[in-house]
């Protein structure tokens, strides 16, 4: 009965882990943080993780962990849950569209078959693991790749496809 039971929960995984497309993960910043305790510094791990399909979905996750490992593992399964679908129109976006989030500022723009991704640092990693194949972008105001990927994906999440 039990044997049972596992091999039934082992194929009901194994059929939801086929239907999910394969999704595509980038560690975009890794850095060691500490905390000061009275025993001293306690140090640790941030990861900052980017999953994408290129078709569409895009998602980010940022986790702490004692060990690098740990910290990309977790990362990963936050941004799983936190996909996101990028609206788009002929392998780019439908019109160009500003968004400020803390100190950064990001610009998107449609550009014509065949331009490719002309953006910088963290936007483009954004735009890379949805898909978009043609955008041209401009991150502006800070360095921070965490502001800058949440800027970049409010952004995006402000299209809306007219017809």
């Amino acid at each position: 009965m039990a044997k049972q039971k596992a091999a039934e929960s082992r194929a009901i995984k194994e059929a939801l882990e086929a239907r999910e497309p394969e999704l595509e993960q980038r560690v975009l910043d890794l850095a060691r943080v500490a905390r000061v305790t009275a025993g001293g510094k306690r140090m640790r791990f941030r990861a900052l993780v980017l999953v994408g399909d290129k078709a569409g979905r895009v998602g980010f996750g940022v986790q702490k962990a004692a060990s690098v490992a740990t910290a990309v593992n977790k990362a990963v399964r936050q941004a799983k849950k936190h996909l996101m679908t990028v609206p788009m129109l002929n392998e780019t976006i439908p019109y160009r569209v500003d968004f400020k989030f803390g100190a950064a500022k990001i610009m998107l723009k449609p550009a014509p078959r065949g331009t490719g991704v002309k953006a910088g640092g963290a936007a483009r990693a954004v735009l890379e693991l949805a898909g978009v194949a043609n955008v041209v972008g401009k991150v502006m105001g800070t360095k921070n790749k965490i502001n800058n990927v949440k800027a970049t994906l409010e952004a995006l999440k402000r299209l809306r496809i007219t017809n």
